[in-house]
């Protein structure tokens, strides 16, 4: 198991309920392949820097996880297919 820090925006166009339904579906990704979510940071709604796809603002989320890396391939994969995120970011915490 490793040390990751995942980064991840969701479209501001979402209801609220889809939005949570989606972050608790994105964290069970995880969690479902035996990886631990040690700290989710909600960074909320944020205004984007410069324009994506005619979008101006999303939801942000910032999770600290230790997982596999056939885990973290995984949800890489999902949410790259997943048209309700926007942009995402995998850092290894780890010292190569």
């Amino acid at each position: 198991m490793r040390n990751y820090e995942i980064m991840y925006i969701v479209k501001a166009t979402l209801e609220e309920a889809a939005r949570l339904e989606l972050v608790e579906n994105l964290h069970a990704i995880l969690t479902n392949d035996e990886a631990v979510i040690k700290h989710v940071d909600d960074w909320g709604l944020r205004e984007f820097a410069y324009e994506i796809d005619d979008m101006t603002k999303g939801y942000y989320t910032v999770l600290k996880v230790e997982a596999k890396p056939t885990t973290i391939k995984e949800f890489d994969r999902l949410a790259r297919i997943n048209t309700n995120v926007v942009r995402f970011l995998i850092l290894n915490l780890e010292d190569n």
